[in-house]
């Protein structure tokens, strides 16, 4: 059973870098097929695909978020990483991490989610 767990600060000032990991058991993140995304969840609103980092250390990035958003992994600790910079009130959100498994093209596995709050 694979199982994803985010971890970070809660609170954030605006214009400083957010840093989230998410830490993957049950599985490898280096395992063909699997694609390691971050979505998040503003107060109110829908989910919103920021990225991911694939098996084999590709990434990829949404276009709104893409000049200010960093995804990266460590293998040797199967963890991945998001990083956020500039931050502004508007990236309050509920942060979580996710697998995605191209075969199924499905997100199949979610972590349970980190509230995020920036505020000075």
């Amino acid at each position: 059973q694979v199982q994803l767990q985010e971890s970070g600060p809660g609170l954030v000032k605006p214009s400083q870098t957010l840093s989230l990991t998410c830490t993957v058991s049950g599985g490898s993140i280096t395992t063909d097929s699997w694609y390691w995304s971050w979505v998040r969840q503003p107060p109110g609103k829908g989910l919103e695909w920021m990225g991911f980092i694939g098996y084999d250390g590709s990434t990829g990035y949404s276009p709104s978020l893409k000049s200010h958003t960093s995804i990266a992994r460590d293998t040797s600790k199967n963890q991945f990483s998001l990083q956020l910079i500039s931050v502004t009130p508007e990236d309050t959100a509920v942060y979580y991490c996710a697998r995605f498994y191209d075969s199924s093209k499905t997100y199949d596995y979610w972590g349970q989610g980190t509230q995020v709050t920036v505020s000075s």
